[in-house]
């Protein structure tokens, strides 16, 4: 196992904490609370401060604007709830913009494979029809138009908690970045000067 500043075992130790954490509590609750999420946010502005200073704070942002801006997108087309751009926006201000660039490509992967692997067992266990009423909007299943849903009635239909995937992609990338985890903070050393003697 790789050597590990203290800066580097705190972001390991809260991300895999608080990422556990907003996985079980969406696939239990199929919600994230902001009690979870808002303290873990203003706390990675704090620990990129402390141990990182404003290139850590500059580090921050830009994975603010990618985890946060991007889930926001989708939250504004109807493409995922309020809680999971919570979740991504308080998350990527303790990984910076490469490694949630990193976590966004793999939670999308993660997305699709569980996806794919939910209906297909759907369709093995429930047939299809059955798989159409646990996963579609009401209506849908039969060529009607859909009803009006609300809020809980698309969140039980909810092929995956969102924060699932996100809690995998997240331990995947730490674990494939965690020897280079101090690289960004490492201080290069400096460079030796030689002197040059003049002959007389």
């Amino acid at each position: 196992m790789p050597q590990l500043s203290l800066a580097s075992w705190i972001l390991v130790v809260v991300v895999g904490l608080f990422t556990a954490i907003a996985a079980i509590w969406d696939y239990r609750q199929h919600r994230i609370p902001n009690n979870l999420t808002l303290p873990v946010f203003f706390a990675g502005w704090v620990y990129q401060g402390v141990f990182h200073g404003w290139p850590g704070i500059g580090n921050a942002a830009g994975g603010f604007l990618v985890g946060f801006g991007v889930l926001f997108v989708l939250w504004i087309v109807g493409g995922g709830g309020g809680g999971d751009v919570k979740l991504m926006g308080a998350l990527s201000v303790w990984l910076g913009y490469r490694l949630t660039l990193l976590v966004l490509i793999s939670s999308t992967a993660t997305v699709i494979l569980g996806t794919m692997v939910i209906v297909v067992w759907s369709v093995f266990t429930k047939g299809v029809r059955g798989m159409k009423t646990e996963y579609l909007a009401k209506g849908a299943a039969g060529g009607a138009k859909p009803q009006a849903e609300t809020a809980d009635d698309k969140k039980r239909r909810r092929i995956m908690a969102y924060a699932i995937p996100v809690c995998v992609a997240t331990w995947i990338v730490m674990a494939w970045k965690l020897p280079t985890l101090d690289r960004a903070a490492r201080v290069p050393s400096a460079p030796v000067q030689t002197q040059t003697v003049e002959a007389v």
